[in-house]
């Protein structure tokens, strides 16, 4: 049973090596926590029940490693006054950036045009094939494509904070009847 656990933590150790920094954002105890999952993972070799997953075995051992890693560091910080441990902790990016950059992107998509938006919706928000949102439109797919595309530039240059028209981008026969006069 040991020598089948080693060949599996040997196959799965870049993978909890990768989760480990990706948890920790710091090289220093992502090695830390990566050697601790490692001997927590064969002291506990006799609770691995052969055909399940080791993978997500392995991985919830680190992910618990590393959750009582954090509260002892935590503590650690608060008692001793550690500064580079309490700016890891603080180190988590606030939900409140992401709310109000997707207030920002809800409100640009209400600010294209119809026919954009609903291609917008369709195709990105769900999901439908280039083919499928040409049936509900009732145009032909290059239509689609065509857009899809405009309505992503659009909203690059609203949440990028660049002036725009607030029309459409004329039509290659609206430009050619432009030139005429």
């Amino acid at each position: 049973m040991t020598d089948s656990i080693h060949g599996l933590l040997m196959e799965t150790l870049p993978s909890l090596k990768a989760f480990s920094i990706m948890l920790t954002r710091n090289r220093h105890w992502a090695e830390d926590l990566t050697q601790e999952t490692v001997l927590r993972v064969l002291a506990k070799a006799d609770q691995f029940q052969p055909g399940t997953n080791f993978k997500a075995w392995a991985f919830t051992i680190m992910r618990n490693q590393h959750i009582d890693q954090a509260r002892r560091r935590r503590r650690e910080a608060t008692t001793f006054g550690d500064s580079e441990a309490i700016e890891n902790l603080m180190a988590v990016k606030a939900p409140q950036e992401d709310k109000l950059v997707l207030d920002e992107l809800l409100q640009a998509i209400t600010r294209l045009n119809q026919a954009q938006r609903e291609v917008l919706v369709l195709v990105v928000g769900n999901g439908l094939s280039y083919e499928e949102a040409a049936k509900v439109c009732g145009c032909p797919i290059g239509t689609i494509r065509s857009r899809l595309a405009r309505a992503r530039q659009e909203l690059e240059r609203m949440m990028l904070g660049e002036a725009t028209t607030g029309q459409r981008p004329a039509s290659r026969s609206e430009r050619l009847a432009e030139l005429r006069h």
